[in-house]
């Protein structure tokens, strides 16, 4: 999961409290990939980067009449109370996030609150009483906002404001429930926007970039960092040969079997892994995408990164191929909502079988996160040429997943879940192929933007639709669920 900062802690202190876990290398402030740490002692050190984000700054924000008018929850309710014991019970559940508690009375309180709230990076707007009018005012105020009804306290307003939200798509997720931990997890995507706003993709490629990375910026808050075949040659250039030897060994030694790959190939993985490491070090990138199909081709590298970006994927970094910044900025979000790595892949549909193939030579065999179980993988050739190395990953077969894609220029998401069934061997197209049983006539006439999704292990559908929200998405479509037109016809 990600580790966070608050404001106040001293890079000393953190340190200090993370233990074993942490190394500070060149340039300070480094949390290196946990692989070191479950490995035996002849293996090598992670080389993958992993930078601590701050915790975000959330207004807990209290609304209710003043005790005494005959409304609910009911006339001479204890308010103050409430409000103390939710507060607590907040701070308890989340350590992460820094809450400045405020109470508002009415819609005048609001707006005034607003003005001085401009710095906190969202709200969580606890409607604990009625017919305050700050609802409002807050959903308005163009910071997300996690609104939540206090059952039977705050429901009228919280259902007549949520619908209105939903109409002119604010930036609001409504937790009305009885179980305190939908609050808990809906407070907690907070997390994930903040370490987005600080976070850094390397984006490893010739073209001009410069549009692409602006609207990056101006969507997530993600700072997209060019670099270019020559400056990553000369990492390549420096990359130490026995330790890049020590990553291949070890790639071969945990592999079910190396198939096609020499070691020469997995020398050059391993000078890949040390170069891509140590470049997203120096520019403290929390992610790396790379033009790896155009540049390898043309000559300008001379191995691919797919041993690369599994190990960093492996240690809870983030790699993604061809240099595609919807899918890597979609799979940073997943990572930092789920402690989790995404798989990019090219999905294949089969109506026959019901299944949809996720198909790919970049991929994890730590689904369930870098402290989760591995699974078996095979090392092979990369399958459209059949040079160099990358892998085939023998996923988990009987477990939900959860498939997104962001697009960046026009905001908008699209999400669907399946049930992982096998791991199919099929010389054609990509090495890993996972299939899983989803509504894929559905996905089929429904598919929209382009071929990529993110793979990531879990039914996590609706923490993502809120993210989605919380960002500010145009739209966010369920593309495994048939979306009934309703039309109205005035008649009289």
């Amino acid at each position: 999961m990600t580790k966070f900062l608050s404001s106040e802690l001293s890079r000393r202190s953190f340190l200090k409290a993370s233990g074993a876990a942490v190394s500070l290398a060149a340039g300070g402030g480094i949390l290196h990939g946990p692989g070191s740490l479950f490995a035996a002692s002849s293996d090598p050190a992670s080389r993958t980067p992993l930078f601590a984000k701050h915790k975000p700054d959330v207004a807990l924000v209290f609304s209710h009449i003043p005790s005494g008018t005959a409304t609910w929850p009911t006339k001479d309710y204890d308010y103050a109370g409430r409000a103390q014991a939710l507060e607590a019970q907040l701070r308890q559940a989340c350590p992460n996030i820094n809450f400045v508690t405020k109470f508002v009375h009415n819609e005048a309180e609001a707006k005034a609150l607003v003005k001085d709230m401009i710095l906190m990076d969202g709200y969580l707007l606890y409607v604990i009483g009625l017919w305050t009018g700050a609802p409002a005012v807050i959903l308005r105020s163009g910071k997300p906002v996690v609104m939540v009804d206090d059952l039977y306290a705050g429901s009228g307003e919280v259902l007549i404001q949520h619908g209105r939200a939903r109409r002119e798509n604010l930036r609001c997720v409504t937790v009305s429930s009885s179980d305190f931990n939908d609050v808990v997890k809906a407070v907690r995507l907070f997390e994930s926007v903040r370490a987005l706003k600080e976070s850094a993709v390397l984006d490893i490629v010739d073209a001009d970039v410069t549009a692409a990375a602006k609207a990056v910026k101006d969507f997530l808050g993600v700072t997209v960092i060019k670099m270019g075949s020559e400056e990553l040659a000369s990492y390549y250039a420096k990359a130490d040969a026995a330790e890049a030897e020590a990553w291949a060994k070890f790639w071969a030694k945990n592999a079910k079997k190396v198939v096609e790959p020499t070691a020469g190939d997995l020398l050059q993985s391993g000078k890949m892994y040390l170069a891509l490491s140590q470049a997203a070090a120096d520019k403290k990138a929390d992610a790396v995408t790379m033009d790896c199909l155009g540049m390898f081709y043309s000559g300008r590298v001379t191995a691919y990164p797919c041993l690369s970006h599994f190990q960093m994927n492996n240690d809870g970094g983030t790699g993604v191929c061809e240099a595609d910044l919807n899918s890597t900025c979609t799979q940073l979000a997943m990572r930092y909502l789920t402690g989790r790595p995404g798989y990019v892949s090219d999905p294949v549909i089969d109506t026959a079988k019901g299944e949809i193939i996720y198909a790919h030579c970049v991929s994890t065999n730590r689904v369930f996160g870098p402290k989760g179980k591995a699974n078996p993988y095979i090392i092979r050739s990369h399958a459209e040429d059949g040079k160099g190395a990358s892998v085939q990953s023998l996923m988990p077969s009987g477990e939900a997943v959860t498939s997104l894609e962001i697009d960046i220029a026009t905001k908008r998401m699209v999400v669907h879940t399946g049930q992982t069934t096998r791991n199919i061997e099929e010389p054609k197209a990509c090495r890993t192929k996972l299939a899983a049983k989803a509504n894929v006539r559905t996905i089929l006439d429904n598919w929209d933007m382009n071929w990529h999704r993110v793979t990531v292990y879990g039914d996590w559908r609706q923490p993502v639709l809120d993210l989605a929200r919380l960002l500010g998405m145009a739209s966010a479509v369920e593309e495994d669920k048939e979306h009934i037109q309703v039309s109205y016809k005035l008649t009289g």
